[in-house]
């Protein structure tokens, strides 16, 4: 995949089995679009997290829907868009849990800031969800980490 090519869009059932098709797309774009296999493994968690938060939040578990993935190399960097026809996320509900709060779940929104230096969630989207993801280009860990 070069800039400015078209992307790569996938469309998958809203069921926890499909996400193993999200992670394997993930990752393999990411490596084309030469974010290194670190960067690779850290997008690969960060969408994975997003899609099952789709499935557990936006469609409350209803596995007869569906959840659109692009991926797409940008002159920004790599660029994921999420979009779901579920519930209206509140943004002002998504909650980051404290790292030495021991306890199961809540990580995912670590996940992805970890992963991406932009997240963004497009509120002209109507219905629905839109979820924007960029990883600008030469970017690792700690650079992306200064900038939280």
């Amino acid at each position: 995949m070069a800039i400015g090519t078209n992307p790569i869009v996938i469309t998958i059932p809203s069921h926890p089995r499909y996400l193993s098709v999200v992670r394997a797309a993930a990752h393999l774009a990411a490596e084309i679009c030469g974010m290194g296999t670190s960067g690779a493994e850290d997008i690969k968690h960060a969408v994975d997290e997003a899609c099952s938060n789709v499935i557990k939040y936006a469609y409350k578990c209803d596995i007869t829907r569906t959840i659109t993935i692009k991926f797409e190399d940008t002159l920004k960097g790599f660029q994921v868009t999420i979009e779901d026809s579920g519930c209206k996320a509140n943004i002002d509900d998504i909650k980051i849990r404290e790292l030495d709060e021991v306890r199961p779940g809540g990580l995912g929104i670590h996940f992805i800031k970890k992963a991406f230096n932009t997240v963004v969630f497009d509120k002209k989207k109507r219905n629905g969800n839109r979820l924007i993801l960029t990883r600008y280009r030469n970017t690792d860990e700690a650079a992306i980490s200064k900038q939280k």
